[in-house]
């Protein structure tokens, strides 16, 4: 490692940088453009803004945990470059250092027909302090090293890197530098970039100005959806209304900043052929980009082949190693919704196994907790109807005593067509609990049945009547038919019942049914 152990700061100098490409001519206008589209993989809430994990610093851990960003963008950038004769050779730098480079394509759009590429490769071994000391070994650089207020300039042979400067001078005497204060170097060795560079060789019969257009796939970029909700109480316990906004996390550690970009993002599961995961143990979040300004263009959806495309009306820039988060669609207000309880005594949705379940004990624990969730639908009519990409949704409730917004629950969706119903879990009601006890139970190997009979209490400490929904899985055999029971009840699949009961306030509810199971 250079500089192990010395304390000053290294400042390297080059006394000469020189990139030769023969016939190529880079114009660089303001008329270059970068477009790119992110199609996300991200599980929605689960993406930090930064991989990052403690003591990972080095480049190549840099490098390894980018990878772990869900998601990927195809880019395309259009820029104005000169062809000189037959052959050239044009050199694009500021692509991200996370590009797929088997993914790249370079087209003329002045003369397609006339303009081919012969090679094409991509150079991305950058400059550092390291690789410029390996490229000199044996060769000689000018190292300046102060002692007080004396700078002293030592221009010698650099023989190694290890435990300091190790340097052989003109009389062949050698010696060890600990600390110094800059090193120079006469030429950037070939082979290194500052930037990473995609390099084309390309024929044309039609030498000078050409417009040409480049595109790539990167990784190492995403974007999710974030919904803010915040709901008020309807007329009773049971309904209300919300506001409903949302918003775009967007992910950019892909290596590259896009400038003034037009952006789309690709919303549904769009097939990727398998590729090695790498797996991080932490993750953490770093810095976040502004939100976008209101009250300017924003996006616009449409279908797109079997999913949904989502763009921007407006450039946006995109630094990277940063998260920028921009408004989705504008925010639908008074969306009537209603709240919904459901008690599962179960606790879980039981499996089902190859013979009957004859242990009577199996899947009698009772769980207590009465879950609440937020129902409402995703129609046209009610202010909202537009697609809903997987995201996480939070909700939040106005303290009317001072005016304050208090978080009261999130949950994630998946992609949500229109005209469909959205059900968002807020957590577990405080004053509303059940409970599930089985009170007798039947068996008879030989005649094949089974009969259990099951009660369940629910007790509302509310001041007000609460609507709840008791959900029961018949999980023992497939063959089932409830012979009693003291309330009507729905099936809802082939192993799901539901109790759909009204509770007054500071009352109790008892149901109980029996259930004969056959084979």
């Amino acid at each position: 490692m250079i500089g192990h152990n010395r304390r000053s700061i290294c400042w390297f100098s080059f006394v000469a940088f020189a990139l030769v490409a023969i016939g190529v001519s880079r114009l660089a206008t303001a008329e270059d453009s970068t477009a790119l589209t992110i199609y996300s993989t991200a599980q929605p809430g689960a993406v930090p803004a930064e991989i990052y994990q403690p003591g990972m610093t080095s480049a190549w851990g840099a490098a390894q945990y980018r990878q772990m960003i869900p998601g990927y963008a195809i880019i395309k950038q259009e820029r104005d470059v000169t062809l000189g004769g037959e052959r050239s050779i044009i050199r694009f730098t500021d692509v991200a250092s996370q590009i797929d480079p088997t993914t790249v394509s370079f087209s003329s759009l002045t003369d397609p027909g006339g303009t081919s590429v012969v090679e094409q490769s991509y150079e991305f071994d950058l400059v550092s302090a390291e690789k410029l000391m390996e490229r000199f070994l044996d060769q000689e650089i000018t190292v300046v090293q102060v002692q007080g207020d004396v700078a002293k300039t030592i221009t010698a042979t650099l023989l190694s890197t290890k435990g300091g400067l190790i340097l052989k001078g003109a009389d062949d005497k050698i010696s060890v530098l600990n600390g110094y204060s800059s090193v120079s170097f006469p030429t950037l060795p070939g082979g290194l970039v500052t930037k990473p560079t995609l390099v084309w060789d390309v024929a044309t019969g039609t030498p000078g100005d050409h417009r040409v257009r480049v595109a790539y796939e990167t990784k190492a970029i995403t974007w999710w959806a974030d919904y803010n909700i915040v709901f008020a109480e309807g007329e009773d316990a049971n309904s209300g209304v919300l506001d409903f906004g949302a918003w775009v996390s967007i992910v950019n550690q892909s290596g590259a900043t896009y400038p003034d970009a037009k952006l789309k993002l690709m919303a549904g599961d769009v097939h990727r052929a398998p590729q090695a995961q790498i797996r991080s143990r932490r993750m953490r979040t770093k810095t976040f980009a502004m939100a976008e300004a209101v009250g300017v263009a924003g996006f616009e959806e449409k279908s797109f082949f079997e999913f949904h495309l989502y763009t921007l009306g407006r450039p946006t820039t995109l630094p990277d190693n940063s998260t920028k988060q921009i408004e989705l669609f504008p925010a639908a207000h008074g969306v009537p919704c209603e709240k919904v309880m459901v008690y599962y005594g179960q606790g879980y949705r039981m499996p089902m196994y190859g013979s009957p379940m004859m242990d009577r004990n199996f899947g009698v624990q009772s769980n207590k907790k009465v879950d609440v969730y937020l129902r409402f639908k995703n129609e046209k009519e009610v202010g909202m109807g537009m697609p809903l990409p997987a995201g996480r949704i939070r909700v939040s409730k106005l303290d009317t005593a001072d005016g304050s917004l208090e978080f009261i629950g999130e949950d994630v969706i998946d992609h949500t067509a229109k005209d469909e119903e959205v059900l968002i879990k807020l957590g577990s009601a405080f004053d509303v609990v059940g409970e599930r006890r089985q009170i007798d139970f039947k068996a008879d190997n030989r005649r094949d049945w089974i009969d259990e009979t099951i009660e369940i209490k629910l007790r509302n400490h509310k001041e007000e009547a609460v609507k709840v929904i008791v959900k029961e899985s018949l999980y023992r055999w497939t063959n089932w038919k409830i012979t009693e029971k003291s309330h009507d009840f729905e099936k809802i699949d082939s192993r799901t019942i539901y109790f759909p009961v009204t509770i007054e306030k500071d009352g109790e509810v008892t149901i109980r049914y029996t259930v004969h199971y056959s084979w």
